[in-house]
């Protein structure tokens, strides 16, 4: 596959103002794969960037999003609210999310069910910890992962996931896996969505690889057969990085 997309998670970063600012310098970059770029923003940010995309062919996206349409959920953000915004992608499952909010596989499968019939696109994080890894159990986990998160979840409706693998142990830690290592995760993860529907649904699915990934390291990892871009943490923050690693995909067209 020939697809990428490049999505840039922010994080807990940048104000409203340090945001605009920041996609006025993104946009002079000038993409020539603009259309398969996309930043994922805090909350508050959503109309700054929303504003300050128009025209550029970046797309934008949340972080999170609560599975119910309204209620008593103090701090919480619906899929409506993000619906009316006009987001393109939400995150769902992130890793820090799991870790530190308490996100499991059943209330992922739930927001991922409530984007799709919204028509915003989820960009599903799966991964690994060390611990993990370092037992060799790195393919019954996410392979588990993957079996709760798409439960009830039709063909049509996976083809409209896309799906990050984040080895935990690379995330914000400067460690990256090899791109072999990376390569042979998103290979089984598509296996895995071959067995769980079909060939065609596995073959349609951009699969992303988020740890780590920056403009040194990502020829490397974006010419691997099953890697289909990335989600882009710190090396997002910085609009010349970003946009090299864009540039790189881009590059492999």
């Amino acid at each position: 596959m020939n697809k990428f997309l490049i999505a840039g998670n922010w994080k807990m970063n940048k104000t409203a103002s340090e945001a605009k600012a920041f996609i006025e310098e993104l946009k002079a970059k000038n993409f020539s794969n603009a259309e398969e770029v996309a930043v994922l923003v805090p909350f508050t940010d959503l109309y700054t960037v929303k504003d300050a995309l128009a025209g550029s062919g970046i797309k934008f996206g949340a972080q999170n999003v609560h599975f119910e349409a309204s209620g008593a959920f103090t701090g919480e953000v619906s899929v409506p609210m993000l619906s009316e915004i006009g987001v393109d992608y939400c995150v769902i499952g992130h890793s820090e999310r799991r870790e530190y909010f308490n996100e499991t596989d059943e209330t992922v499968n739930k927001k991922l069910k409530v984007l799709i019939e919204a028509g915003i696109t989820p960009i599903l994080c799966v991964g690994e910890s060390l611990e993990v890894r370092e037992k060799g159990e790195e393919q019954a986990f996410v392979g588990g992962q993957l079996v709760a998160d798409f439960e009830g979840i039709s063909a049509k409706d996976a083809t409209k996931i896309v799906i990050a693998y984040e080895p935990i142990w690379a995330i914000g830690t400067g460690k990256t896996a090899t791109p072999e290592q990376a390569e042979e995760m998103c290979a089984f993860i598509r296996g895995v969505m071959e067995g769980m529907y079909d060939a065609v649904v596995a073959e349609s699915l951009l699969i992303l690889y988020g740890g780590s990934m920056k403009p040194s390291n990502a020829k490397e990892l974006l010419e691997k057969e099953d890697i289909n871009g990335g989600l882009i943490g710190g090396a997002s923050l910085k609009a010349d990085d970003f946009a090299g690693i864009a540039d790189a995909a881009a590059a492999l067209k």
